[in-house]
């Protein structure tokens, strides 16, 4: 393992937060709702574990993200910024769609589709530092999770 670069850690965890909290304006209105009361599902974890969970989780994947990134090639900074960058936008509609627009059917598709983009986050990164691959092993494990969740809501 080399010497930390600064810059890119900054830049990984900035682009975290900023994740965090475009998804966070829609969830925080969302799970206070009388609707989001009435609708979640009985194994639905206690709200104060949703924060606890993503912190760790952004972390981790703030890590990933900066380990993938300084260790590609030149010629696949490209594709790993498109496929973070495409994950990072689907975790946002997430919480728009289903808090948002209270959608739950669609919530459930496109967590489908987030599913698998961590998949190729997972993968790309894998060929890049095997570390920064298996950091996102909870990501995967948590969004399969949601997925259940949300299908509950949306087939029950």
């Amino acid at each position: 393992m080399g010497k930390v670069k600064i810059v890119p850690l900054i830049v990984s965890f900035l682009i975290i937060i900023l994740m965090a909290y475009a998804g966070s304006f829609f969830t925080n209105l969302g799970t206070s709702s009388d609707w989001y009361q009435q609708i979640k599902p009985d194994i639905t974890p206690p709200n104060f574990v949703f924060p606890i969970v993503w912190t760790i989780l952004f972390v981790l994947i703030a890590i990933s993200l900066y380990l993938t990134w300084t260790g590609s090639e030149e010629e696949d900074k490209i594709r790993v910024a498109w496929i973070f960058g495409f994950n990072f936008a689907l975790n946002i509609l997430w919480s728009a769609l289903f808090f948002g627009l209270r959608n739950p059917v669609f919530a459930f598709i496109e967590i489908i589709v987030l599913w698998i983009s961590i998949w190729m986050m997972f993968f790309i990164s894998w060929k890049i530092n095997k570390i920064a691959s298996w950091l996102l092993v909870p990501y995967l494990v948590w969004i399969a999770f949601a997925s259940v969740l949300t299908g509950l809501v949306a087939f029950a």
